[in-house]
């Protein structure tokens, strides 16, 4: 999971990128990066560790010209999280010149690897599969040149050929030196893609393409649509908006951990409100708590904030007990789920969290988060509830039990590191130290995210079901992925 916006616009982008990627943190906190491109093709590039308002100077931004640019900000899921070498954007000097982010991951990096080097005569600098991604596009649009000049017909059937060769999920921005910029998405569509535009002051277009949609709404862009999957959209210099569906095999199954956590509440993407989705899964949520605790059990409910607000609301409401905040959070922490390592991720949580003894003490508490992965956070936070004077604890998950890695852009590669792999819900609450522990169950999951949504009646759901909806993900990978990756 990353965050990735792209920008062509009359006046110079750098700042609309900047703000942007504020608005994007959410979705990355190792490293960003911004590249832009003037109308005679040179690029400005900067990139570095860490996140957006550290690693940006003014003298960075000044030299970032030009009318057209992208940007990115980085949680690692393939590679190192610690390598500056890795953060994006990724350049290749030939054809024209290609800049490029991506949120995602290659399934078939191997493969990949070995063509570029065998086949295409390519060197790769990284184990970063953004970088064999720009090199598989670069290779494409060579080979789809017919003349000295580009146009979107032959942009088109590069990215035809990407689709062919490429697996995995990958939504991508790309500027192409004195061309313009170019966007697409994988064809299941499995990580999101938000086109907009609004008219400048002269009466010409100008277009934004972003992971969320809060992006577009923030800076003044009215939202156009979705990205389709599969599909390339082109921008060129003069503002002329080209789109083209460029994969034959295609059908939306959007990831269900957008909705579940990734994604911030005020966005919505492929249609679907995200606050609302969340708000229906709280709703769901109560049945089964209902169902599984008993009679008196609770007198409280509590989110681990922020992302399981919306479903601890409708818990509370649904059951009819009181809601309460009984955690403080410390803003200046970053997310920890996002964070690498499991040693930086537990001490984090008591840095970011406290507990105020007031809510707790005496009370039989009932803490709703949006899901539990590793059980790290929610360990020391079971922990932190029962020191804070907490008479009982039940926790409950927004999301089901989280049995398999993930393998398309959200950092979980091993099985083994999973609290809930090879476990059953009660040696999973005793693991955490829980009275009581309650999951969504994995129907309800999907029915509260669709409800009311169209042209999507699919999702992945790999992590809880092990279902890969791409077809190509065996347990010869998944094992190679787990020997061969560190979360």
């Amino acid at each position: 999971m990353c965050g990735i916006v792209g920008v062509a616009s009359k006046g110079n982008v750098n700042q609309e990128i900047y703000d942007a990627l504020l608005l994007l943190q959410h979705r990355g906190q190792d490293s960003t990066g911004i590249a832009t491109a003037e109308p005679n093709g040179v690029f400005h590039l900067f990139k570095a560790k860490g996140q957006v308002r550290e690693a940006f100077r003014t003298r960075d931004m000044r030299a970032l010209l030009g009318s057209i640019g992208l940007g990115h900000v980085r949680y690692a899921t393939k590679g190192t999280a610690s390598s500056e070498e890795e953060a994006q954007p990724f350049y290749v000097n030939a054809p024209y010149g290609i800049v490029l982010v991506h949120n995602g991951n290659l399934t078939n990096t191997r493969e990949l690897t070995d063509e570029l080097f065998r086949k295409d005569r390519r060197h790769l600098n990284t184990s970063s599969d953004t970088e064999l991604l720009v090199n598989v596009l670069a290779n494409e649009l060579q080979a789809s040149i017919s003349g000295l000049d580009l146009d979107p017909a032959q942009i088109f059937q590069a990215v035809s050929r990407v689709h062919e060769r490429v697996e995995g999920s990958y939504a991508s921005i790309a500027l192409i030196a004195g061309y313009g910029l170019l966007a697409f998405r994988d064809p299941f569509g499995i990580r999101p893609l938000i086109l907009g535009t609004r008219r400048h002051d002269d009466g010409h277009d100008e277009w934004i393409v972003a992971s969320e949609s809060l992006v577009l709404e923030n800076a003044g862009f009215e939202v156009v649509r979705d990205v389709e999957p599969g599909e390339a959209v082109f921008i060129d210099l003069d503002g002329a908006l080209h789109t083209q569906q460029c994969a034959a095999n295609l059908k939306l199954v959007p990831c269900s951990f957008e909705y579940v956590y990734l994604a911030r509440p005020d966005s919505v993407m492929n249609g679907i409100s995200v606050y609302e989705a969340r708000l229906r899964m709280g709703d769901r949520l109560a049945d089964t708590i209902a169902k599984y605790t008993p009679a008196g059990a609770i007198d409280v409910v509590m989110p681990i904030p922020d992302s399981s607000r919306p479903a601890a609301m409708q818990v509370a409401r649904k059951l009819g007990i009181e809601y309460r905040e009984g955690f403080y959070k410390n803003r200046y922490v970053g997310r920890t789920f996002i964070m690498p390592g499991q040693a930086v991720r537990k001490k984090s949580v008591r840095q970011k969290l406290n507990a105020m003894s007031s809510e707790f003490k005496g009370k039989n508490v009932l803490l709703i988060d949006d899901s539990i992965v590793r059980g790290t956070t929610s360990k020391e936070i079971i922990q932190m509830a029962r020191d804070a004077g907490a008479e009982s604890v039940t926790f409950a998950s927004a999301a089901p039990p989280v049995r398999y890695p993930h393998v398309y852009g959200i950092n979980m590669p091993s099985r083994h590191e999973l609290v809930a792999y090879g476990r059953t819900i009660p040696e999973i609450a005793a693991e955490l130290g829980a009275d009581y522990l309650v999951y969504q169950e994995i129907g309800d999951l999907k029915a509260a995210i669709l409800e009311g949504a169209t042209g999507v009646d699919d999702l992945d759901l790999s992590c809880f079901d092990g279902r890969y909806v791409t077809g190509t993900v065996t347990e010869e990978y998944l094992a190679w992925v787990e020997g061969s990756q560190e979360s």
